[in-house]
């Protein structure tokens, strides 16, 4: 029996001598290395804070005290550590732990959080609540009050969000802890001049030479008498690493370090006096992501959230399973040749150029392609500004990712009529990664704007088509909408180009008994249902393409002959193509109540595989199939207007209008 077996929660933890405590982080990083090469999951930011993890345990009492992630998936180990172990097996799904700190799961998980930049701004708030609720430590007054630690890390520190909480965290007049932790890794390599300064700074292990420097460095340092005062209450250790090269300051945060990460005994010390400072304090902790395995360590972008693998330790070799072909690499082939062939055309994203294949074309095209950090509302911004210089500027972001640039899509995109192309992956319901990262609303939020144009591919000939037809539209923004999944066969024989609101017909009939609208990867699903209906049901079903500007025309005529619509996607029904098709419908006069929707209901779907998800929430092919028998037998009798003429021609409604 293993030690890590023993510790069901972290009271058990605090028993141990600190001699045992590496045996701990040796354990839990083997745990989360096998149980991810079975399933897949974060591995390399896992395993480079698992000491620091052990280490902030045995100071803390997180029972008591406040822990808040900020880059929610170097949470593993800290769930090993509080009465979670059995859940590992099941790793990202509804019968295991999630991938992300969940509340739901536990009393010690403060916040479900999956976007970087958040942890400092939430973990103000609550050292705000403490105080005014008279439960903050404070070491002269209320010893037994809550402390508050906040960990950041994986470059996430440049986000705008972050930096405003640091602005606030320095106004505080209490404990608060900020534990940076600095890997020299985003997702992929870090952005910006913030990651270059870090890369400056190295651990020096000249303690003795630093605690000479210390009084001298509080001459430099802002903030006067606050700092003077800082100094007297610091520890021993904490004076001896008072940095001097840090901008903490100028937030009015006192900074130490930078220390090394994998060093228990020296993280505990350093914390233990952190855990009692009456003071903003940033401890600057250097570790190595993926640390414990070379190939995680050589290669941490690959290893970040890799899928199931192999790995032999005789040789050292890993071999990770190779899916079918991906969306993300359909995209970033096709957006290689739609640069190749536009020399207007550049591409960006925010720190995530392998999840969003913009790497492939950062390699053929690396003077037009940008790569901003974890910055989502200043690419959206820079992308604007060169819209304006006449450049056709398209964005790769995850459209969970794309919220966090709404402001600037609303103000600096289309208020101003720039044609910004948003190229919107894991689109849709996410897999493993759950609540926090679903793709749910970026139809809902984008129809908001005034000539906005939405899309969404079925599959690669539609991706193709739609990048082309975004290249060359230059009315205004244009997204385009596809999932974190494999493409897949081709959904038509033909695909023909995209057209500005206008649906594909992939089965039609002249008079069907229902007609399925399916808004991207959903037609594949729906096409599928057909089989299980059998021929006795005569169902049309349309690639719809476009959720603004819908297809009035195609709308009106199904309408118009008493056919039960039925509209399919992998967003929310708030909002999303559904309700877009049914408020065509009432503004044509027509009578929406044939129009029934399919989609993600409204209420939080989590952790699981995507085909699990699809089915719970009735989007498979069984589901869609009984749905349509159950329209098909409700359907109210309306004779069909006799002169509505076949599709493809206007029908007499349409005629009527124009």
């Amino acid at each position: 029996m293993g030690i890590l077996e023993t510790i069901k929660s972290p009271a058990d933890l605090k028993r141990l001598p600190i001699e045992r405590l590496q045996e701990v982080a040796d354990e839990i990083r083997r745990a989360i290395f096998e149980q991810v090469s079975k399933s897949g999951g974060h591995l390399a930011p896992n395993l480079g804070v698992v000491e620091l993890t052990v280490a902030m345990h045995y100071v803390f009492d997180f029972g008591h005290d406040r822990l808040l992630f900020d880059v929610g998936h170097q949470c593993y180990p800290h769930k090993l550590l509080t009465g979670r172990q059995e859940l590992l097996a099941n790793l990202r799904t509804r019968e295991g732990f999630a991938g992300f700190p969940e509340p739901r799961e536990s009393a010690y998980d403060q916040f479900s959080v999956g976007h970087a930049g958040t942890g400092i701004s939430t973990a103000v708030g609550m050292a705000r609540g403490d105080s005014l609720n008279n439960e903050a430590f404070d070491r002269q007054t209320n010893k037994d009050g809550r402390r508050v630690v906040t960990i950041i890390g994986d470059a996430s520190i440049v986000n705008g969000v972050a930096m405003e909480g640091l602005n606030n965290a320095g106004t505080l007049k209490r404990q608060f802890l900020v534990v940076l932790n600095d890997n020299g890794m985003s997702i992929s390599h870090p952005q910006g001049a913030v990651s270059q300064y870090f890369d400056r700074m190295r651990i020096n292990p000249l303690y003795k030479d630093m605690k000479r420097k210390a009084r001298k460095v509080l001459d430099k340092l802002p903030g006067g008498g606050i700092v003077e005062e800082a100094y007297h209450r610091m520890g021993e250790m904490a004076k001896a690493a008072l940095n001097e090269n840090t901008w903490f300051e100028h937030f009015g945060l006192i900074t130490v370090g930078p220390i090394d990460g994998h060093d228990i005994p020296e993280l505990v010390e350093f914390l233990a006096e952190a855990r009692d400072f009456d003071r903003p304090m940033v401890l600057h902790v250097k570790t190595v992501k993926g640390k414990g395995y070379t190939f995680a360590e050589g290669d941490a972008t690959t290893f970040h959230s890799p899928a199931a693998f192999k790995w032999d330790p005789d040789s050292c070799r890993v071999e990770i399973k190779n899916g079918a072909r991906s969306f993300t690499q359909a995209f970033g082939e096709a957006m290689t040749d739609v640069m190749s062939r536009d020399e207007k055309v550049v591409a960006c994203t925010a720190a995530m150029p392998g999840g969003t294949g913009i790497d492939v074309v950062a390699d053929a095209f690396p003077q037009r392609t940008f790569d901003t950090g974890i910055c989502e509302s200043h690419a959206m911004d820079m992308m604007a500004g060169m819209a304006k210089t006449g450049l056709r500027p398209f964005f790769a972001v995850y459209s969970t990712f794309l919220q966090r640039a709404f402001d600037q899509a609303f103000q600096e995109v289309s208020l101003q009529g720039l044609a910004v192309r948003l190229c919107l992956d894991r689109a849709g319901l996410v897999g493993g990664d759950g609540a926090v990262h679903h793709g749910f609303c970026d139809v809902s939020i984008l129809r908001t704007l005034p000539g906005a144009v939405i899309m969404a591919a079925a599959d690669e000939p539609t991706l193709k088509a739609s990048l082309e037809f975004m290249r060359t539209y230059d009315a205004g923004l244009t997204s385009v909408r596809y999932p974190r999944d494999k493409v897949g066969e081709p959904v038509s024989d033909t695909c023909p180009p995209f057209e500005l609101g206008k649906a594909h017909a992939l089965v039609e009939h002249e008079r069907p008994d229902a007609a399925i609208l399916s808004f991207g990867v959903m037609a594949r699903n729906a096409l599928e249902s057909l089989e299980l209906l059998g021929p006795e049901h005569r169902v049309s079903v349309y690639d719809a393409r476009f959720a603004k500007p819908v297809d009035a025309e195609l709308i009106c005529y199904l309408l118009e002959t008493g056919t039960p619509v039925i509209t399919i996607e992998d967003h929310s029904v708030v909002g999303g193509f559904g309700a877009a098709v049914i408020e065509a419908a009432s503004d044509m006069g027509l009578d929406a109540g044939l129009v029934s929707r399919l989609g993600l209901p409204d209420s939080w779907i989590y952790q699981d595989s995507r085909n699990d998800q699809l089915a719970k929430v009735g989007l498979d092919a069984p589901s869609i199939a009984r749905h349509v028998r159950e329209r098909v037998a409700s359907r109210n009798g309306r004779e069909p207007i006799v002169d509505v003429k076949v599709r493809g021609r206007e029908s007499q409604a349409v005629a009527n209008r124009s």
